[in-house]
């Protein structure tokens, strides 16, 4: 059994831990709140823009555009979003593994251009090639900061240095709920019964000034619009997954602290009893 000084500095010093993850759970709770309320009032544009366009170019399937169509590139390139700080529980592990275990990712043709430091080094150290480093957007994404991404990530996709765009990043379902996705941007590819569906609806689509004109301008909007409302969603989801594991961590200290108070009071007793049978003892020798 461990010695009574030993329980009381480990008890001391879990205390200290338990200090430190109530103050992260603190500091999580209020970040949570901006975050999330952030996130609720821009899905819905998103959403509706993610909707109105995939039917709009679902009727226009017949179109040859460069967005539209694969190129001749075997490399394919994901955009992952994750945190640059740890302490969130499964947050970043999830994402790294549903890229890894995503079969349309093989690991030798896939380019990595990250959005979080835990993401960039976990890919890293299973052999992906990182591309791109922007990890700084994390601290505090805006619109800007996405629309810089797309148009590298444009560029590198009609210049055929990739072939296909992913985007990895996790969903805020709600404070508690949070789900890692998966999402192919290009080229855009519709089932056979989406195409069915807008041909059924007998919907003419015109195209002012001209079809390239327009989807050179609607699909870079578009894509800005996803990356945008990823990392929105990223981010209440970040400070969600770090507030449940600090709310955790806070509950097992205080357990062990029950624990070790309990361990410490039978040893304080084992000692004063041993005490009393001691000098009991002396004092029966004396007599």
């Amino acid at each position: 059994m461990a010695s009574m000084r030993d329980i009381k500095r480990r008890k001391s010093s879990i205390q200290s831990t338990q200090q430190i993850t109530k103050a992260m759970k603190l500091v999580s709770t209020v970040k949570l709140q901006k975050a999330k309320n952030r996130a609720e009032q821009t899905n819905p544009y998103f959403n509706y823009m993610y909707q109105t366009v995939t039917s709009m170019l679902a009727k226009s399937s017949t179109i040859n555009h460069p967005y539209l169509t694969k190129n001749e590139s075997p490399r394919k390139a994901v955009i992952v979003i994750t945190s640059n700080r740890g302490l969130a529980g499964g947050y970043n592990s999830n994402i790294v593994k549903l890229v890894a275990a995503s079969e349309e990712l093989p690991r030798g043709d896939v380019q990595v251009y990250a959005i979080g430091g835990k993401g960039r080094d976990a890919l890293e150290r299973r052999g992906y090639k990182i591309k791109m480093d922007d990890s700084d957007i994390m601290e505090s994404p805006v619109y800007e900061d996405a629309s810089a991404l797309c148009r590298q990530v444009l560029e590198d996709f009609t210049s055929g240095e990739v072939g296909e765009i992913y985007l990895a990043y996790t969903h805020f379902k709600n404070t508690v709920s949070h789900e890692p996705k998966l999402m192919k941007l290009l080229p855009i590819e519709f089932d056979e019964e989406e195409i069915k569906d807008a041909a059924d609806a007998n919907v003419l689509m015109n195209y002012e000034p001209n079809e390239e004109e327009a989807l050179d301008m609607i699909i870079p909007k578009y894509l800005t619009s996803l990356f945008y409302g990823a990392l929105v969603e990223a981010v209440a989801s970040e400070n969600g997954a770090r507030m449940q594991a600090m709310d955790s961590a806070t509950s097992n200290a205080e357990e062990m602290i029950s624990d070790l108070t309990l361990k410490y009071n039978r040893a304080r007793q084992g000692s004063i009893t041993q005490e009393l049978t001691e000098i009991i003892a002396g004092a029966s020798a004396i007599s």
